[in-house]
């Protein structure tokens, strides 16, 4: 995905100080951020001018305590035209010598009233978001109970229809047939709608319908977590399928295994309520309360009272 810097700087509510079309269209190809604390010292052995440059107090006060010819000695090494763009966060009064610089060497200059490190940190988020590689996959995505559940299975038997069950249930469409998933970090997994999908499912014999115009906007979100996945196949008698819960199987998706739990289909049963169940009992588990540990548990204390008495 391709993120410029007016992208940022709109959705991270910056102010444009200095900054042309052309400079708000420039391309920002890395989520990283510098803070250059070295390089105002004059460090620049590992200076990577391609990321968005960051100035919080730290950085102001020390270039502040320059004269201005060092100052301006300092910001014409630091902004390359390869450089997006430079913040000034908490509303720090930004140097004549940063407007010069900034104006000669065609990179955008932006403020913001948020303190650094808070700043920092919805600038990394967003960017880590927009620049992780994506990869697409087949399913559907819906938000249950504020989790993020992946609804697999074979071609037909119904993904879609039990998307439309759940939204009816009160639960968020977030992708139907396409899901583009990409890992926020090494343990979390994000899943989005491709942008020509948004919104929309599916329905064998209805066509396609606009969720948004039909349920309203609560019932359908941009993102979310992939926490879960869930996959649908057609019941058969001599399938092996997990009663008990102490199944471990897991997928993995952009290097982020999460686990799946596999949901035999068949006439009469009510899938959107069972996977209802299986999003609830997987968030009970996180929060350390598991059924089927309990069963075991009085199931043993049942088998030693039977031999107990038995003997």
């Amino acid at each position: 995905m391709k993120v410029t810097v007016k992208m940022l700087a709109e959705k991270i509510k910056l102010n444009v100080i200095y900054g042309n079309e052309s400079l708000l269209n420039k391309e920002i190809t890395t989520s990283d951020i510098s803070r250059p604390g070295l390089e105002m010292t004059g460090y620049f052995d590992y200076y990577t001018s391609e990321r968005v440059q960051l100035l919080g107090m730290k950085e102001w006060s020390y270039l502040m305590a320059m004269t201005s010819h060092n100052r301006y000695s300092v910001l014409r090494m630091m902004l390359k035209p390869e450089t997006p763009a430079i913040i000034v966060s908490r509303g720090l009064e930004i140097p004549e010598e940063l407007h010069q610089t900034a104006k000669e060497n065609g990179v955008a200059l932006l403020q913001s009233r948020v303190p650094t490190s808070r700043l920092s940190g919805e600038i990394s988020w967003y960017l880590d978001s927009c620049l992780a590689e994506r990869t697409s996959i087949h399913g559907v995505l819906m938000d249950i109970y504020g989790m993020g559940v992946l609804i697999q299975g074979d071609s037909g038997i119904g993904k879609s229809e039990t998307g439309l069950e759940l939204v009816k249930r009160g639960h968020r469409l977030v992708a139907d047939d396409r899901v583009d998933v990409f890992a926020k970090d090494e343990e979390s997994l994000w899943g989005e709608p491709a942008e020509i999908l948004r919104h929309l499912l599916e329905i064998r014999g209805v066509g396609i319908i606009d969720v948004m115009s039909l349920y309203g906007a609560s019932a359908v979100k941009s993102s979310s977590q992939v926490q879960l996945a869930i996959y649908l196949e057609n019941y058969e008698a001599c399938k092996d399928f997990d009663r008990l819960g102490n199944g471990q199987e897991e997928i993995e998706l952009s290097g982020v295994k999460i686990p799946r739990i596999r949901i035999p289909v068949k006439t009469g049963r009510n899938v959107s309520v069972v996977i209802e169940a299986a999003a609830m009992n997987y968030r009970a588990r996180q929060m350390g309360f598991d059924a089927t540990k309990s069963f075991e548990k009085r199931l043993s204390v049942l088998i030693e009272k039977n031999g107990v008495s038995h003997d």
